[in-house]
């Protein structure tokens, strides 16, 4: 059996529809809020490499934090992954959410009910 985490800003709609999902299709897991339990630096530098995805995939585009501190041009004038890891792992609303971890190797980041009923069903 994998140990599943569901990582989750509570308020947002997109991750209510999917602990909606895991909670229809009977996929036990362990909740993590990204707000009082950010994810640390460790382990996004443990999580970007083994979910194959680019870095960028792990940024919350949609945020207001993200588009407050700049982060798109910082990433294109060259942030290196040290860096952005380090950034990421200042603030949970920078992180694309939800974030499903089998095993502890992410999911695609946000919900993808088709990717999620192939690996998680």
């Amino acid at each position: 059996m994998s140990e599943i985490v569901f990582i989750e800003y509570p308020r947002c709609t997109t991750c209510k529809k999917a602990k909606a999902w895991l909670d229809e299709h009977h996929v036990a897991y362990t909740d993590r809020n990204i707000k009082d339990d950010n994810p640390t630096k460790e382990e996004l530098d443990a999580w970007i490499p083994a979910s194959g995805l680019p870095l960028r995939r792990f940024f919350n585009t949609s945020g207001t934090l993200y588009r407050s501190l700049g982060v798109k041009k910082m990433l294109d004038e060259g942030l290196s992954e040290d860096e952005a890891t380090t950034l990421l792992a200042t603030d949970g609303m920078l992180v694309k959410r939800p974030l499903v971890l089998v095993d502890g190797v992410p999911l695609t980041p946000g919900f993808k009910p088709a990717e999620w009923e192939e690996k998680l069903l």
